[in-house]
């Protein structure tokens, strides 16, 4: 598995930056090589992206999901990738936005991108454009403020 790590100062208070990053179907806005979102429901969200000039699809879980602290997931199908985004307060009008993924390169040229920091250099961009669409409108474009906890399940008796 690889990981990419990156956080990036966001001009709006936390509750903002959040609520934008619930509307998951707005990624395609700001997120490079991903064409659609659809949310199934309040845990489920399904994926079409772009991914070294290929076309992938696959199915994520809403693991943990804290109003104005952190939203964590991972793929149920597709290639193996899962992560957590988490915003921090730093004053009334200003946050921090980081992010963590974890990923499977599938294929030689996702594994030589990875080496070569494809990936980590295209969250950033994701995380820029994120900001500039965010700060520039100044508003979300909408929220769910709704919590979500991994509760694992009891043993079978």
């Amino acid at each position: 598995m690889a990981i990419v790590e990156q956080s990036i100062e966001v001009n709006v208070p936390v509750r903002v930056a959040y609520n934008q990053w619930t509307q998951f179907e707005s990624f395609p806005s700001f997120m490079e090589g991903v064409k659609e979102v659809r949310q199934l429901d309040d845990k489920h969200l399904h994926w079409r992206a772009e991914i070294s000039g290929r076309e992938h699809e696959w199915d994520a879980e809403i693991d943990e999901q804290i109003p104005d602290k952190r939203i964590a997931w991972h793929s149920t199908s597709g290639a193996a990738n899962g992560g957590v985004v988490t915003f921090h307060y730093i004053d009334d009008d200003t946050c921090r936005v980081s992010l963590q993924l974890e990923y499977e390169p599938e294929g030689a040229l996702e594994k030589a991108g990875d080496l070569a920091g494809v990936l980590d250099r295209q969250v950033r961009g994701d995380l820029e454009r994120f900001r500039d669409f965010i700060e520039s409108r100044g508003i979300e474009t909408g929220a769910w403020r709704g919590t979500i906890e991994d509760h694992p399940e009891p043993p079978a008796m």
